[in-house]
This record gives C-alpha cells, structure tokens and sequence, in this order.
C-alpha cells in the first residue's frame, strides 16, 4: 500500500494559520489608527477593547492555537506580546501558560491522525527534523523534554512530528509543557520588562540574562542526553 504524501495538507494549514495572522495584523493597525495608540498606551489597550482583559486574553490563547499550525512561527513572539499588554506579568504568565498546553495539543493529535505518513513528508519538507534522529532511543519523555527546551526544531512543528512518531499523550505533555516552561517565563518577563524601558533601561537586562542562562542551560542538557542516547546505541550494537 502506497504512503500517504501530507505535503498539500501540511501548505493548506501553514496558508490558513499565515492568513488568520494577517487578519489579526490587520486588525491591530486599525485598532492603532481608530485609538491612536502609541508604544507607550499599548498597555492601556485592554481599556478600550470591550471585555478589556477577557477578550485580549481569549484573543492571545485564540492567536497560539491557530499560529500552531504555521509550524514555524516563534512563540517567543506572542509571550512577550501579551506580557506587554496585560496588567500584571502573573495574569500573562496563566495565559501563556493555557496557551501553551494547548497549541501542544493540537499539533500533537494532528500528528497523531495522520500517523508515520506524515513524518516522512515533514522530512522531505523540513530538512531540520533529520536531527531527532540524534535522539533515537531515548526515553520518550526525556526526549520532548531535551527537543522542547533546546528548540532544536520550531516548537509546533516538533508537536507535530511527535504526535506522528506515536509518542504517548502523557509522555509528551509532561515532557513538553516542563521544557517549554523555561522559555514562558523567560520571554513573558521579558514581555513585561519592555514596560519599564523609558524609565527603568536597565530592568530589560534581566530577562535578557535569564534567556541567555536559559539557551545555555538547554544545550548542556540536549548534548548530555544525545550522547547519553549514542552511548546506549553503541552499547546495544557491541553487546
């Protein structure tokens, strides 16, 4: 039986999800024309917006689920967004965090759906996923973990992957939502921080060197468990 080819459904998503974007864009530069809003009153939107900060927030967490199937859209960007329009960095902080668990979710089950199919036409797509073969052999969890955190591969397109891989729900969510966390609290402070700028520079460099501390952090432990992976293959292949 002939493999599935997923290349024109994986195109279909990324043009929907990239059209979606573009409304929202559009959206914004006319909410910035009607309400002559500035870098400075981007804060104060949520006062203007019926719903104030439900709505942004229904609005964000709608924004990653749907930027979730562009596959390689930085969340990064979104985190500091919303960091920057909400009050307080702790209610930015939950909705980055609902955001997250689900824009895992959908990729995931995608995948899931699609099945073993869909990982060789993401290969043919994205050369970049020739690098989970680094990981072969590792534990499931330690593997999302390691993948999630280093951002060896653009976070929705790996959710996808996984789901195809036949990785388990549990495994997954555990293993993702802890190496994805690192980089939610990163970039929503730093989100936050951006508030302070004009009377407080110096405050951006502290996110800025927790990001950083974070990135090497990652590397450290995505080398530690690729060897530990190379090693456990090399000791199965001699013994």
């Amino acid at each position: 039986m002939a493999e599935k080819n997923y290349s024109k459904l994986v195109k279909a998503l990324q043009i929907a999800s990239g059209i979606f974007m573009l409304l929202m864009v559009i959206l914004c530069i006319v909410l910035i024309q009607k309400y002559d809003i500035k870098v400075s009153n981007i804060p104060a939107l949520s006062e203007k917006i019926q719903g104030g900060i439900m709505t942004l927030s229904f609005g964000f967490i709608l924004f990653s689920v749907i930027k979730s199937f562009a596959l390689v859209f930085p969340p990064a960007v979104v985190f500091s967004i919303c960091a920057y329009m909400m009050p307080n960095y702790w209610i930015a902080l939950v909705i980055n965090i609902i955001s997250v668990f689900l824009s895992l979710s959908i990729p995931y089950f995608l995948g899931k759906f699609t099945g073993a199919s869909m990982v060789d036409t993401l290969k043919k797509k994205f050369k970049a996923i020739q690098k989970l073969d680094d990981f072969a052999g590792a534990n499931e969890m330690e593997m999302t973990f390691a993948v999630k955190l280093s951002g060896v591969l653009p976070g929705d397109l790996s959710s996808l992957v996984f789901g195809a891989m036949g990785i388990s729900y549990k495994n997954y969510m555990i293993g993702a939502n802890l190496g994805m966390l690192p980089l939610v609290i990163a970039y929503t402070l730093f989100g936050y921080a951006l508030k302070s700028v004009g009377e407080k520079p110096w405050v951006v460099a502290i996110p800025v060197v927790v990001i950083i501390v974070f990135i090497l952090i990652a590397g450290i432990i995505t080398k530690k468990l690729i060897a530990k992976t190379k090693a456990a293959r090399e000791e199965t292949r001699n013994g």
